[in-house]
């Protein structure tokens, strides 16, 4: 028998349904759904709606609007407009709110859509109430109050004129959002609470929202009648000063492109930032910040770097993170491991999203809202 070269081994163990891409992005779909079930079951008989912007937080939301429907979910939240329209042709019976209110001459397209925008101005109150004129009904809406993140919203004070204006359209939800509800102990989640009950008195019979993914865990248990997760629901741990109550979502491979051995004191990547404080192998995987990796887990002296698991080893990111690759000192990993065309683990069961961000010094929501369109999509459960 003849000597088998790397490419004939390669070749012999290749995939057919592997992606042709450098880049993996799985995605549980039934992990989803059971996230959204176990929020809805803390929720104390509030119905459990789902925010879906950003793509369903990078994880694609026409995948994950049909998984949460699928579960039972009938009340969805966007950011804008497209996105709203887009939900709109995914779940035609849904409710669906659109966080931005009423953008200027927006409303015509809203009202065709049977769209609710989250009112928090009275400017947008009396445009959207124009719009019913127009179309001849009373427009539904959230009215959104604004109890500390000053970004939108009414201020609690003007909720008496608010409601009063508020019978020229039809009111079905009456909101706030929190600032720290990540924080169980801060005194602010009790003072919003009572400023957001304060205000939904002037709406007798219309329910009310406020709780978030970490929301929903306060000691309060500010559930009222509608819970809107989002996070939380994609893997994200809601409570981040406890172990995480959710399952996973996303796992994002990478595959090693190239592979070589250097010389201490050799250098990686642009500037040089990296130098190889002991003869070390590095791989090259194919995937960089263009595909939503945070430039931020670059590799330097004095700061933690990102990581990637190869054959169950951890393997540190060297160098600068770039547009389309990222080195990785593979020198620790198992024999055969690091090797042309093997696939890494940058997120998943050992490298969690709260870790990676960690690691680069930013937020898991940005981390998963980041992920590239490059990525080959893979989803579980559908």
């Amino acid at each position: 028998m003849g000597i088998i070269s790397p490419a004939e081994r390669l070749l012999s163990r290749a995939d057919p349904s592997e992606p042709v891409e450098t880049g993996l992005l799985t995605i549980d779909l039934a992990a989803l759904a059971a996230n959204w079930r176990k929020l809805a079951s803390l929720s104390g008989g509030a119905e459990c709606g789902a925010v879906v912007k950003a793509d369903g937080y990078g994880l694609g939301q026409g995948a994950a609007m049909r998984a949460l429907s699928a579960a039972g979910c009938k009340t969805f939240f966007v950011a804008n407009l497209l996105e709203a329209e887009t939900a709109r042709a995914l779940a035609p019976d849904a409710a669906i709110y659109v966080l931005d209110g009423l953008v200027p001459g927006c409303a015509p397209r809203l009202a065709a859509a049977r769209l609710r925008p989250c009112i928090g101005s009275f400017a947008e109150l009396e445009e959207w109430a124009a719009a019913g004129v127009t179309v001849g009904r009373r427009l539904e809406a959230a009215i959104h109050f604004d109890t500390g993140m000053n970004r939108l919203g009414f201020a609690p004070r003007d909720a008496a004129e608010a409601a009063a204006r508020a019978r020229e359209i039809a009111p079905t939800l009456v909101m706030s959002h929190f600032v720290s509800s990540q924080l169980p102990d801060d005194p602010l989640n009790v003072r919003q609470i009572a400023d957001f009950s304060a205000a939904r008195a002037h709406f007798p019979g219309v329910p009310g929202s406020m709780a978030n993914s970490s929301g929903v865990f306060l000691p309060q248990r500010p559930h009222f009648d509608l819970v809107r997760p989002g996070y939380a629901l994609y893997g994200g741990n809601p409570t981040p000063h406890a172990e995480n109550p959710m399952q996973a979502a996303a796992r994002l491979g990478a595959r090693i492109v190239a592979v070589r051995d250097l010389p201490a004191g050799a250098t990686v990547g642009y500037d040089g930032i990296w130098k190889a404080p002991r003869p070390s192998r590095i791989a090259t995987i194919g995937a960089g910040y263009a595909d939503g990796l945070p430039i931020s887990a670059t590799a330097a002296p004095g700061k933690p770097a990102g990581e990637a698991v190869v054959g169950g080893v951890r393997c540190p990111f060297v160098g600068r993170v770039s547009m389309d690759y990222i080195m990785l000192d593979v020198t620790d990993a198992p024999e055969g491991a690091a090797e042309r065309g093997e696939w890494v683990e940058l997120l998943g069961e050992t490298i969690g999203v709260e870790e990676l961000a960690a690691r680069a010094k930013t937020i898991g929501y940005e981390v998963l809202t980041r992920l590239g369109r490059r990525y080959a999509r893979r989803y579980l459960g559908a």
